[in-house]
């Protein structure tokens, strides 16, 4: 079983930053975070695999970065310089293997809400 806890979500003005915490139970190999804003569909932003490779949506590159604490079992979210449009719903995510499908991805938290306002 893998349950998973995402925090630190929140408001911020165009610019700012967050860190997203993903607490984790159980152990599987691939991690990371998609968003779903209103109206659109679930994507992608970032995927850590155990070797530690990375791999980010081209939206976010250079502005976000995942991490992870393998002693806690805590997956992280920096976000930097934020814009509008990075106003969603973020999901922590793990399965067996790193895919970008949503529908294959088994594990999912409860998401929280980031808002970025002009």
């Amino acid at each position: 079983q893998v349950q998973l806890v995402e925090s630190g979500g929140g408001s911020v003005q165009a610019g700012g930053s967050l860190r997203l915490s993903c607490a984790a139970s159980g152990y599987i190999r691939c991690m990371g975070w998609f968003r779903q804003a209103p109206g659109k569909e679930r994507e992608v932003v970032a995927l850590i695999d155990i070797d530690g490779t990375t791999v980010y949506a081209d939206s976010v590159k250079g502005r976000f970065t995942i991490s992870k604490d393998n002693a806690k079992n805590t997956l992280y979210l920096q976000m930097n310089s934020l814009r509008p449009e990075d106003t969603a719903m973020y999901y922590c995510a793990a399965n067996r293997y790193c895919t970008v499908v949503v529908a294959a991805v088994r594990y999912w938290g409860q998401g929280t809400q980031v808002t970025v306002s002009s």
